[in-house]
């Protein structure tokens, strides 16, 4: 109730309106997971289709889906349905891919 509320002060229609299509056409294209993890949480709230009981399940699948190709294929075959942990284990991929990326660049 508060949630609506807030949104219905602060925020008009026409900005939640905007801000929901600017998540469902979210891409992470160059932003970190960090980065990105954190503008989906801030504009998840805009889309009214996340209710308390379905939004884990279904903010997994679109965060996972969004997700470049070289974090979405290893991270995909895990099916990690509660959000933080899907999001810890993409930044720790990542981490650890530029790690490896940048150690192999230095053996050369």
């Amino acid at each position: 109730m508060f949630k609506s509320e807030f949104l219905d002060r602060y925020f008009p229609e026409d900005v939640r309106g905007k801000k929901e299509i600017e998540f469902l056409e979210m891409k992470p294209g160059t932003m970190s997971v960090t980065e990105y993890a954190a503008k989906f949480v801030e504009l998840a709230k805009f889309n009214p289709h996340y209710t308390h009981e379905t939004a884990e399940f279904s903010k997994c699948i679109k965060f996972e889906n969004s997700l470049r190709a070289d974090i979405k294929r290893p991270i995909g075959y895990q099916k990690i349905r509660i959000f933080s942990e899907l999001v810890s284990s993409c930044r720790i991929y990542e981490e650890d891919s530029e790690a490896e990326f940048l150690s192999t660049k230095q053996l050369k």
